[in-house]
Order: structure tokens, then sequence, then C-alpha cells
């Protein structure tokens, strides 16, 4: 079970250099196709589920679990039946 609260991410992920550190929330069944952030992301999925597929693999994230990209690669996202939080910190170029 994870106890990591929001507050104790932001911290550390700021202590860590992250310039920006936000709570995302998508809705049901949202699906993005292939994109890019000009920002390297480190986030941690706080509610639901979703799909993350990098170079043709895909991960299936659940709550608790966590992601990095690094800026300007190309990814597609999908969350799932009830939608999804993550906790994402960003490091902008």
């Amino acid at each position: 079970m994870n106890t990591t609260t929001f507050e104790s991410f932001r911290q550390q992920r700021l202590a860590e250099g992250f310039d920006e550190v936000l709570e995302r929330e998508w809705a049901p069944l949202t699906a993005l196709d292939t994109h890019s952030h000009p920002f390297a992301a480190n986030a941690l999925i706080a509610r639901g589920e979703m799909w993350l597929t990098v170079e043709g693999n895909t991960r299936h994230l659940l709550a608790g679990d966590t992601f990095e990209l690094a800026a300007h690669v190309p990814h597609a996202e999908r969350y799932g039946a009830e939608g999804a939080a993550y906790w994402v910190a960003r490091r902008n170029a």
C-alpha cells in the first residue's frame, strides 16, 4: 500500500531538481495519440489505471506504480474505465 502523500512527493521531487509538481486528473476512457512534451517527467499513479506506450512497448500502470519519461520522447496514453490521477514532477529544459 502506498502511503506517500502528494506533499511528500512534491517536496522530494523539488529537492531532486524538478521545476514543478502537479496532479493530473483524467476522465474515464481518455486516450491520447502519440505525442511528446518539452519536459522530462517523473510520475506516480495516485488513482485508477493507465496504459503508457513508448517505442511500441506498453506498460499497464496501477495506483502506486511509477514511470519516467525524458523530454521529447514520443508516447501514447490510455486511461481506464474509472479514469485516473497521477502526480507528476516536471523538469523543463
